[in-house]
């Protein structure tokens, strides 16, 4: 049985103090060295899951474990060292050329205005040959298409050296193409034994490479383990509140809407 990376133990946390919780109770393992998806509609709370496991928000009850310790315990370029992230979208303020915008993966390793150093930038470009976008590196960041844009995000993560990769919603506003190259890159890290967390309001994303998969609806777990056992028609009819047909293709689950007729 694997190890978790990221254990959560009765775990809550509220916006506001006087107002609701925006996750409730949760107690869950992220598995080290597989892939998990959290799975939720809109509004569902999967980023603020996801701003827990970086530490960026503190719980209001419960506690939170990275590699078996709370967040307490690390500071904060520790934490850095662990657990990295590949947002949804970021703007960059400045005209970085690819290369200098993973260098920036290496800030958890440098002291404050020092520069990189040489094995910084053969980091960097190591992660972007992994990546198979080494002839990007002096392309400027805005000259890029989504998709490019994305693999770049994720190998500014590699960057990092963390053995735990977040990603938020990795594959939105994708083409298929695009979503097929950024999922199976997830795949590959996860075979070289990187720990893989990310949300998603697309069931079939989640059904295509999770091992793991958390449902979540309103703050709350509504069910946590294998693809099997929780893409049912029934749970996920339940959490998007629309009749979905789940099928068996090639050996894969695949989600359809079910069609209502009048």
């Amino acid at each position: 049985m694997s190890k978790a990376a990221i254990s959560l133990e009765n775990l809550s946390y509220r916006y506001d103090p006087l107002g609701t919780n925006a996750v409730s109770d949760i107690s869950l393992e992220i598995p080290e060295g597989n892939i998990t998806a959290i799975l939720g509609p809109n509004g569902a709370g999967k980023t603020t899951l996801l701003n827990l496991f970086l530490g960026l928000y503190q719980p209001g009850a419960g506690q939170l474990l990275v590699a078996g310790k709370s967040y307490q315990d690390y500071s904060r370029r520790e934490i850095s060292q662990l657990v990295s992230l590949v947002p949804q979208t970021e703007t960059t303020p400045f005209n970085l050329s690819v290369l200098e915008y993973v260098l920036l993966g290496r800030a958890p390793y440098l002291d404050p205005l020092q520069m990189p150093k040489d094995d910084d930038y053969q980091i960097a470009l190591n992660s972007l040959h992994t990546l198979g976008i080494l002839h990007l590196q002096d392309r400027p960041i805005p000259e890029l298409s989504g998709g490019e844009h994305q693999i770049v995000l994720i190998a500014r993560a590699l960057a990092q050296q963390t053995q735990i990769l977040i990603l938020d919603e990795p594959t939105a506003h994708l083409d298929l193409g695009n979503q097929k190259r950024i999922l199976e890159l997830l795949q590959e890290l996860a075979s070289h034994g990187i720990t893989i967390a990310f949300t998603t309001h697309d069931p079939n994303t989640a059904a295509f490479i999770a091992d793991c998969i958390i449902l979540i609806q309103q703050g709350k777990i509504m069910g946590y383990g294998g693809v099997e056992a929780v893409m049912t028609e029934e749970k996920l009819t339940a959490i998007y509140d629309t009749s979905v047909i789940v099928e068996n293709i090639s050996g894969r689950k695949v989600i359809l809407l079910k069609q209502e007729h009048p």
